[in-house]
């Protein structure tokens, strides 16, 4: 086995031995950082708070644009190890290029934009609430949901352009009936869209209500439609978690018969299949052999 710093750093960050202490601290101790920022964040947009507390938001940012920097620098330098991903330059900037490290990559660049550019604060600061996707790497679920969202990607744009329509013929059937009653909220079809989007969205604000008999008819029987378009792309994403749960349920299944195939299960093949239930995100009870 290779003992070298760089696998050794590796096995670290990437959580590998799930035995290790150390492994465990530091990456709690990356999550608790991620949480503590998003905190600060938001806080520091409180005008009392950013006077009050100016320097610890500052004295936490810099601390963290430490930490993660470091993470930074040492994940790219250990994603040698990592066989996807190649060897050499070729293979560090393979991994530059994944979703994870570009999330990794936007956790620090706020701070840098700011000491070398004058880009405005407030667009820094929402940049830097982007730090909350670096917990996928930490909350499995997280990275199963992006794997379905991925693979759902063209049904759910099937049913956002579905809805889409129906917000512009919404729209153009309230402006029909009600432009004359209500020209300022229905006088044109652009600004009846707002009223369809919330109707739609069975939202309903109340801030625009149809007038007429025929501009209520119609928005009952919208208000109807939207409960059913409203849960399709929420029961589409649930099919696909289910589906995507189910495969990897199976990979991990076919993992262990191999095992299983070969010899009876000793210590290291369960370390083995604990990192490959880890990696696939599965509970514990989901992957019991």
């Amino acid at each position: 086995m290779d003992t070298t710093l760089r696998y050794r750093f590796y096995q670290l960050l990437e959580m590998r031995d799930q035995t290790s202490r150390l492994a465990f601290f530091v990456n709690t101790f990356i999550m608790l950082l991620i949480v503590v920022n998003v905190i600060a964040v938001i806080l520091e947009s409180v005008s009392s708070y950013q006077r009050a507390f100016g320097p610890w938001f500052w004295y936490v940012e810099i601390f963290s644009i430490a930490v993660f920097t470091v993470e930074y620098i040492a994940r790219l330098w250990c994603s040698a190890e990592n066989l996807a991903y190649g060897s050499g330059w070729r293979g560090r900037l393979h991994y530059m290029l994944t979703p994870m490290a570009l999330i990794d990559l936007v956790a620090i660049l706020p701070f840098y934009l700011r000491a070398f550019t004058s880009m405005d604060a407030r667009i820094l600061r929402i940049l830097r609430l982007l730090r909350v996707f670096k917990l996928s790497r930490h909350f499995a679920v997280l990275g199963i949901l992006g794997t379905v969202l991925r693979n759902e990607a063209k049904t759910l744009l099937s049913a956002i352009f579905v809805m889409l329509i129906l917000v512009i013929l919404s729209a153009s059937g309230i402006y029909v009936v009600e432009r004359n009653i209500q020209p300022d909220a229905f006088g044109s079809i652009p600004s009846a869209m707002w009223w369809a989007t919330v109707i739609l969205t069975t939202v309903g604000y109340g801030d625009v209500v149809p007038m007429t008999v025929a501009g209520r008819l119609l928005g009952v029987f919208i208000t109807v439609l939207g409960v059913g378009m409203a849960a399709l792309p929420a029961g589409i994403i649930a099919s696909g978690f289910t589906a995507e749960l189910a495969r990897r349920r199976e990979r991990y299944e076919m993992t262990a018969k191999k095992l299983l195939m070969v010899c009876d299960i000793n210590s290291n093949d369960r370390t083995h299949l604990a990192e490959k239930r880890e990696e696939l995100g599965l509970a514990a009870d989901d992957a019991r052999l």
